[in-house]
């Protein structure tokens, strides 16, 4: 899945892993934002029938935008802590 900048470079974005009907996103941070790779990755999950798994520390801090978003989405995201 890509899309076009305004300079024509395709931008696109993959889970770190797929198995079976998930795709994992892996992420070893202390905070994290509504970022363009997970918008993507959730509009691919949708798409696809997917569930996408944010997998984070169990420290790691969700900013309220990705807290909405993840509650919006709560059919094809989640959080899971390592």
């Amino acid at each position: 899945m890509s899309r076009m900048t305004a300079y024509q470079v395709p931008r696109s974005a993959s889970p770190d892993t797929e198995m079976l009907n998930r795709m994992y996103l892996v992420k070893n941070v202390k905070a994290l934002g509504l970022t363009y790779q997970i918008r993507l990755l959730t509009f691919h999950a949708v798409e696809s029938g997917k569930k996408l798994v944010l997998k984070v520390p169990a420290n790691c801090s969700f900013q309220a935008k990705l807290e909405e978003f993840v509650k919006s989405h709560r059919k094809h995201v989640q959080r899971e802590n390592y």
